[in-house]
């Protein structure tokens, strides 16, 4: 959905450096992989179809941080705090 976003911060040696990936157009969202060392993170469009690819080596990444945007259709619920003790 527009507006999903995906933070990525990789190890870059002396320094860390971030990226995003961003849906930038209504319909698309963000889809993440690991697959064989490499993280993926892609920009897919509706029908499947892959806009741009991110990748990265699994052992340089430090922290995935996917943050979508709120439904309007009510479809996620937000988490429900555990019982404390009363």
């Amino acid at each position: 959905m527009k507006g999903d976003r995906v933070e990525i911060v990789v190890d870059a040696g002396d320094s860390t450096r971030t990226y995003e990936v961003v849906a930038s157009r209504a319909g698309r969202r963000v889809e993440t992989a690991v697959r064989r060392g490499v993280v993926e993170v892609s920009e897919v469009t509706r029908n499947g179809s892959v806009v741009r690819t991110a990748r990265f080596m699994a052992t340089r990444v430090l922290a995935l941080v996917e943050q979508p945007v709120p439904r309007e259709d009510g479809s996620e619920r937000p988490l429900r705090e555990a019982p404390g003790p009363e």
